[in-house]
């Protein structure tokens, strides 16, 4: 049996990375995919999925390390499913919705945007004309 994802997307926020009683680097991430259409009504709509990745090893400090908020990456791994249900795990935001978490094993991690661009982001969203900061009940995690 084998299963693999693929996933296109920025970071929420910065890596965090931390070590096993083994000395083993793991680093997470989340990552947010969009996805943009138009209505039948010729509206334009948008639909964000945010996923929850582990980068294990020296590839998790290299993403600690090079990555930070707004970064574009592509993620090749497996889905971690929760381990009472086997779907993904289920949680209920702070105003009471409902939310799925999908998390996923990093097996490969690719930078798509350059160290020009992540500083780009970065200069633009501490001022008013870059993209609104991420909320925090809007990230699972």
């Amino acid at each position: 049996m084998y299963q693999k994802i693929t996933i296109v997307g920025n970071l929420g926020r910065d890596p965090e990375m931390r070590y096993t009683p083994s000395g083993q680097a793991v680093t997470n991430i989340n990552v947010a995919t969009n996805r943009r259409w138009t209505t039948n009504d010729g509206e334009r709509a948008e639909e964000t999925t945010w996923f929850r990745v582990s980068v294990w090893g020296s590839q998790g400090e290299a993403v600690n390390q090079w990555l930070r908020q707004g970064s574009r990456v592509l993620v090749e791994g497996r889905l971690r499913p929760d381990p009472e249900t086997g779907s993904p795990r289920i949680w209920t935001r702070q105003d009471g919705t409902p939310g799925a978490s999908f998390e996923i094993t990093a097996r490969r991690v690719v930078f798509l945007s350059s160290k020009a661009e992540d500083e780009a982001y970065q200069a633009k969203s501490g001022d008013s004309g870059g993209p609104a900061p991420v909320q925090e009940d809007e990230i699972p995690f």
